[in-house]
Order: structure tokens, then sequence, then C-alpha cells
């Protein structure tokens, strides 16, 4: 049983660290995304800009997993900001206008830019464009539905579908006491082996896809389809009930898990293909979430919950959406022209810095309006909304009692909400 005390500081506790942190997963996709020998965007000419063959394979193979680690990241960190900062008794209802106030006015404003700088033009059919702006794309096994218009938007539509169960998951999940719920972490972790297996084995391996070594319909089933990635947004939630409760292990701090995170990529680039877009890094990226915010609960200081990191982190959602356009569309301008070392660095460093400016502009001009116009109910303008950035954010302090097991005769609220990030 935890102390009162650890469970004092908990409710106390905002999460400036995890805020920071999400940064760099976001980061991570960047470089993915800067890296790719094939652009998911058709005619999928290469993007990586160095001309030295040598330079050009590291730097792709380096990052080669970069973008699934960074992906995964925030699929586990929306279930545990979720349920962080759940309210009990909040309506589905309210929950659902915020999360959605999230994701599609930023979402929709990329969508148009994307469509106006070359989807347009590479999209001609409704039924390719219309799934994508809707966010129900990756629910098609098809590489021009799943991955259209702007293609690191495929992850939204897994958010989506967290958005709707999370009112769901978070009545048992507040029931599991103790050290039940490191068995039910193993059990998400076993669940997401699962999904690798039935991909592998199970899933045609033909027709191979065009920007993977597997074929389409594994990439999909394996990677994009929302409902396997429930099983690393659960965990999330299991690891907000492990860091409340108390049951953090301090042996793993920060330090230890991001070493294991590195350990985990290191596994990842030798594994299978299939088994480096979740397996090989799950159990590090849980205890760097866990590691981190348990920092934050006990008040230890980190570079994470500086004033710029957290900057950073607050725009890192805006960033993740606009990065794949902007390194797409400003690399179709230069052409298939590679670079020497320094000025393919200086390339780069041209595309994160349109991209940060283009998530900044999301931040300031999209998102927060939108939540601040539309984010609380006009009934209850008393309520407090949430911090404002998706699937990135912070979570609002004093929330921990939603999360605590319910005495036995205590009736259960009809639900409970919090948010991603």
């Amino acid at each position: 049983m935890a102390s009162s005390t650890s469970t004092d500081a908990a409710k106390r506790a905002k999460l400036p660290s995890l805020t920071g942190l999400r940064f760099f997963a976001a980061l991570l996709v960047f470089f993915f995304h800067s890296s790719l020998t094939d652009s998911p965007i058709p005619p999928n000419a290469p993007i990586n800009p160095f001309a030295d063959a040598t330079i050009a394979d590291g730097f792709s193979t380096a990052f080669s997993k970069a973008g699934y680690l960074g992906v995964s990241f925030f699929f586990v960190l929306s279930g545990f900001v979720l349920a962080w900062a759940s309210k009990p008794g909040e309506r589905v209802t309210a929950f659902l206008r915020r999360r959605l106030l999230k994701i599609f006015p930023n979402h929709v404003v990329v969508f148009a830019a994307a469509m106006i700088l070359f989807a347009g033009a590479a999209v001609t059919s409704a039924a390719d464009w219309l799934p994508n702006l809707l966010l129900i794309h990756t629910w098609f096994p098809q590489p021009t539905v799943n991955l259209s218009v702007n293609p690191p938007s495929w992850s939204l539509g897994s958010e989506l579908l967290f958005y709707v169960l999370f009112p769901l998951l978070i009545i048992p999940i507040r029931k599991i006491r103790g050290n039940a719920l490191w068995v039910w972490s193993a059990l998400m972790v076993a669940g997401m082996v699962a999904i690798q297996l039935i991909s592998t084995y199970l899933v045609p391996d033909t027709p191979k896809s065009t920007i993977t070594p597997i074929s389409g319909m594994q990439f999909w089933f394996g990677y994009l389809l929302p409902l396997g990635r429930v099983f690393e947004f659960a965990l999330g939630i299991l690891l907000a009930r492990v860091v409340l409760a108390g049951l953090w292990p301090k042996r793993v701090g920060f330090g230890a898990a991001l070493a294991l995170t590195v350990l985990g990529y290191a596994a990842a680039l030798a594994a299978p293909f299939q088994y480096g877009f979740v397996v090989a890094t799950i159990i590090p990226v849980a205890a760097l979430i866990g590691a981190t915010a348990s920092a934050d609960v006990e008040g230890r200081a980190t570079f994470l919950r500086s004033r710029p990191m957290v900057w950073l982190g607050e725009v890192s959602f805006g960033f993740y959406l606009v990065q794949g356009v902007t390194i797409f569309y400003l690399r179709s301008l230069l052409g298939t022209e590679t670079y020497s070392v320094p000025v393919a660095l200086l390339v780069i460093a041209g595309f994160f810095c349109a991209s940060l400016l283009g998530g900044w502009l999301l931040f300031r001009f999209v998102e927060m309006p939108a939540m601040r116009r539309f984010g609380r109910s006009r009934r209850r303008t008393q309520q407090v909304p949430a911090t404002v950035s998706e699937p990135y954010e912070s979570p609002a302090p004093a929330v921990a009692a939603a999360l605590a097991p319910a005495p036995a005769r205590e009736p259960v609220p009809v639900a409970t909400a919090g948010r991603t990030s």
C-alpha cells in the first residue's frame, strides 16, 4: 500500500519533465523522416540529403527505428497523462469535446496545407483523402488511404480510438490494486508481442510494401492499425496507477531508464523488422515515462523541466504534425540532388527550423485559441480546462484522486477523463 505522503505528493504533482521529454520523442520522428531513402509521398524519392553513400547509409540506419520509438512513446504517454489528469465524475461528452479540440483544429490546418502543397495533385479521389480528414484512414489497409495527404497524421487515427475507449478502460483499471498492476502491465506487453506474431505468421507477406521490407498488409496490421496500438495506451494508464500508488521502483531512475532505452533501441535495430516497431523498445519506453514522472512527483530537478524544454514540449504536437509535410515539400523543391556533409547538415537544420516554426504557429494561433474558446462547457465555466498540447500535453494538478481504488461500496463514476500527450 502506498503511504498517504506519497499519494498526497502525487496529487499535487505537475509533470513538467514529461512535457519536456516529449519534444525528444517528436525529434526522433523528425530525424527518421529526414533520413528516409524512400519518401512515403509518391514518387517515393529519397529524402536523405547526404551525397557520400557511407554517411547516407549510416544516417539512414541510425534513425531507421527512431520514428517507431517516438510514436510508441507518445501512445504510452497518452494513456499515462489521460489517466493522470482524469477528473472523477466528468461527463463523457465534456471529455470527448476537449480531446477532439486538441487534435482536429491542428489536423485540419495541416491537412489543408498538405493538399495545397502536394497532396491535392497526388491524391485525386475523395475515397483516398476523405478518410484522412476524418482520421479514420488507418482502418483501411490500402497504402493510398492509410498514409494519404499528411503521412504522420496516421497516428491521430489511433489517438481518436484511445479517446473513445478511455472512459471505458479507466473504470476497471481504477479497481486494480497493488502488485496486480504489474501483472496487467506484463499482459499488455504480451499483447504487443502477439500482434507481431500474428503479423509475421498469419498476415500475407506479399505484395511487398514500397517503403518497408515487409508486405503492405503486414505493415498496416502490425503498425498502422489502431486496434493493435491499444495495448500501448492501456499500458500508459496502468503506469499512471503504478506511479500514483507509490509503487515505482526507486532503483529505476531516469539515468537507468535512459540507458535501458539505448539498449532497447540497439535491439530494435538488430531484431526482425516488425519487432522493432514496439516490442524491442516498449519496456524501456515504459521505464522512461515512469522514472521521469516519479522524478517530478518527488520534486527532483531535471533539465527536462527547464523553461525552454517545457516550451519545446508544448509545441511538440504541432512540430510533429508539420514536420512530415515540411520535410517532404522542402525536399521536393531541392529535387533529387545530394550534398556534401556541411551542406546536408544545413539542409536538415533548415528542415528543423521550418518545422519548429510551423509547430509554434499551430500551438499559438490554432491549438491555444481553440482550447480557450471551446475547451470548457458554457454551463460549467468555473471548470479549468486541461493544458493544451496534444498527444503531448502536461497534466493538470490535483487529479490523482480519480485513480485511487474506489472503496468497496462507493459507486464508480459514470466516466472519468484525461488527455493524451
